[in-house]
């Protein structure tokens, strides 16, 4: 017969049990008093995609002309101001010339002097060597006569017996010896200077009209005349400052033809392409845009400040002189156009690990479904499967709240 010890509940037992029935208690209730979660969402619709790579840049004129300073000197004048359009041959800015002027000078004084140098080799000397030269021949010649004429009367004398041999050997050493004397003096007259001679004073010919070359380049330099059609856009000296050797003077361009310096991030690099257009807006004149297109992609990486870039060169289209040279711009370039293609909104985009997903909004619930994506831009994403334009995607809870799938929601504006 069962004891009164027999018929008491384990009190394990009767824990368990009353576990149990909170737990079905609190989960009945929760499945009738669930929270709906709010959230935004949007249609999945068709529009014109547009992806664009915007990058800082700076504006350069295409081919521009720097005056330098040939040599250390003082500016005299300065005839054009910074905006000023000039035509080519135009004087610019003219600099002290005393130093030019003296050095063309020498340069001339040493030219006129190789000349005559030359001059005077090709005629057999200078006019005071030629005359005494026509001497010395005179001399010659007439020494040579007498000689033979001497030579002449000795023989006949020697045929007398009037002249000893002696006499006549004597005679015909004299005539050797002018006869000697004289074709010295010819070659003298043909042939004074040797290859050597006309080598050397060929050279000092040629120095000198070098550095009469050069000497006028400085002094026409001292006059900075403009190479061609443009704006003067830069003028860093002033009239009457020193300058040194090399120093910048003036900058001029032609502001129609312009190219922007842009530095693209190294993971964007891959995305350009020759040809592609660009917008260009400066910060200076927010109402105005400028249009251009890519016209040499990078070619390497380079460190730019602390970021890794490619540089890229975008041809000004539409530059009309308001958009000046050295302005730092915002360069955006069209990477892609995809035109009435299905997209949704890039925050209703969800990535894990390798696979892109969304949230649909079925009956009231979300629904995980794994889409394939083709282009984006920074507000929508192309939807290449997955989705139809009849679907709803959830993009964000009001509060914040992750979403997950199977999750009770309702749609709020």
């Amino acid at each position: 017969m069962p004891t009164t010890e027999t018929r008491r509940l384990n009190p394990y037992a009767l824990a368990g049990i009353i576990l149990a029935v909170v737990a079905l208690a609190v989960f009945t209730i929760r499945s009738f008093t669930r929270d709906v979660i709010e959230v935004r969402a949007s249609a999945v619709t068709h529009q014109n995609l547009l992806s664009t790579n915007p990058t800082n840049g700076l504006v350069e004129p295409v081919a521009p002309f720097q005056a330098h300073a040939q040599a250390p000197g003082v500016i005299t004048k300065i005839y054009v101001q910074i905006g000023q359009k000039v035509k080519k041959g135009d004087l610019l800015l003219r600099m002290e010339d005393a130093d030019a002027v003296s050095r063309l000078a020498t340069a001339n004084s040493s030219l006129t002097t190789a000349e005559a140098s030359l001059h005077d080799m090709q005629q057999g000397g200078t006019q005071e060597e030629r005359i005494a030269l026509a001497a010395d021949l005179n001399r010659a010649q007439q020494q040579k006569q007498q000689a033979e004429t001497s030579l002449t009367s000795l023989r006949q004398l020697q045929q007398k017996g009037a002249a000893s041999l002696g006499e006549v050997a004597a005679a015909e050493q004299r005539l050797a010896t002018a006869n000697a004397s004289l074709e010295n003096v010819q070659r003298r007259q043909t042939d004074r200077y040797s290859q050597t001679d006309r080598s050397k004073v060929q050279a000092q010919l040629n120095d000198a009209r070098a550095s009469v070359a050069a000497a006028k380049n400085t002094y026409g330099n001292a006059n900075i005349r403009s190479p061609l059609n443009g704006t003067v856009y830069s003028i860093p000296v002033a009239p009457y400052d020193y300058v040194q050797g090399g120093q910048t003077l003036m900058d001029v361009a032609d502001l129609t033809r312009l190219q922007v310096r842009a530095y693209f991030d190294e993971p964007e690099i891959g995305k350009l392409a020759v040809g592609q257009a660009v917008k260009i807006t400066w910060d200076a004149k927010p109402n105005l845009t400028w249009h251009g297109h890519v016209s040499r992609i990078p070619s390497t990486v380079i460190a730019h400040g602390t970021r890794n870039v490619g540089e890229c060169i975008i041809t000004v289209d539409d530059a009309n002189g308001e958009l000046l040279p050295n302005t730092n711009v915002i360069t955006t370039v069209t990477v892609s156009q995809r035109f009435n293609v299905l997209t949704v909104p890039r925050e209703a985009l969800h990535t894990e690990g390798a696979s892109d997903f969304v949230y649909r909004v079925v009956e009231d619930k979300l629904v995980r479904t794994p889409v394939q994506v083709g282009v984006q831009n920074l507000n929508r994403v192309e939807i290449l499967s997955g989705l139809s334009e009849k679907d709803v995607v959830a993009t964000t809870a009001t509060s914040n709240r992750d979403l997950s799938n199977g999750l009770a929601v309702k749609i709020v504006e």
